[in-house]
């Protein structure tokens, strides 16, 4: 089974690498393909460019098993919808093959208003990425949804290629794009906040200098 986890990565962290080992473990999953995104759907459009933060997943993440960046969305024109990265995949993969897809717990609370929602869940299963003490869902339909859907067994994500709803707690690591975004802009080191690797493609391009972007509670549909 391969897990999908896309987002802005504007800059990749390790809240975003802990998180995306931690499923792959739980899950035995073959591997987690990491999908920058192109244009963004419920954010502010990212502050480096689609080739640059491309760069920065495929330095974080050099040397590690099981962990894949994959550039598919950032070759695809048009906003970055879920439901189209998905297809995707299903025509590559076919039809059977178990897809889990990696959610923060802060965009899955929004889930329903996502793009085509109910079709995502034909395409994929969904593993919700829950920090400590996080509370579930307040909107009726979607907690209906989720006890409907979940399981607490990983077999039933592999006997299935989609439907079902995975609740996996992470490591709470208090680290977010927009903060070392503003590290950045104002002179501050954001080291040991992200890979090193990372913050010296950063820093060499100068995208994050300057004023940087407001607080954002969603940073895209998958970003924790």
């Amino acid at each position: 089974m391969i897990g999908l986890f896309g987002g802005a990565f504007d800059p990749i962290h390790f809240g975003h690498l802990r998180a995306a080992l931690e499923v792959r473990e739980a899950l035995g999953l073959t591997e987690v393909r990491l999908l920058p995104l192109n244009v963004a759907v419920h954010r502010e459009q990212p502050a480096a460019d689609g080739a640059l933060r491309l760069r920065m997943v495929q330095a974080a993440i050099a040397g590690v098993p099981g962990l894949v960046a994959d550039d598919r969305e950032l070759r695809r024109s048009g906003r970055s919808y879920t439901v189209d990265t998905l297809t995707d995949f299903r025509a590559e993969l076919g039809p059977d093959a178990p897809l889990c897809l990696l959610v923060g717990g802060d965009a899955f609370n929004g889930f329903l208003e996502w793009h085509r929602p109910r079709d995502i869940l034909t395409l994929a299963h969904i593993a919700v990425m829950r920090r400590p003490g996080s509370v579930l869902p307040r909107d009726a339909e979607l907690r209906e949804e989720l006890e409907r859907r979940r399981t607490e067994r990983p077999a039933d994500l592999h006997a299935a290629p989609a439907g079902r709803i995975w609740l996996q707690s992470v490591t709470q690591l208090d680290i977010s794009s927009t903060r070392i975004r503003r590290a950045l802009a104002s002179g501050a080191s954001p080291r040991f906040l992200l890979p090193d690797a990372v913050l010296d493609l950063a820093e060499a391009a100068g995208c994050y200098a300057g004023p940087a972007g407001p607080a954002l509670a969603r940073e895209s549909e998958f970003n924790t």
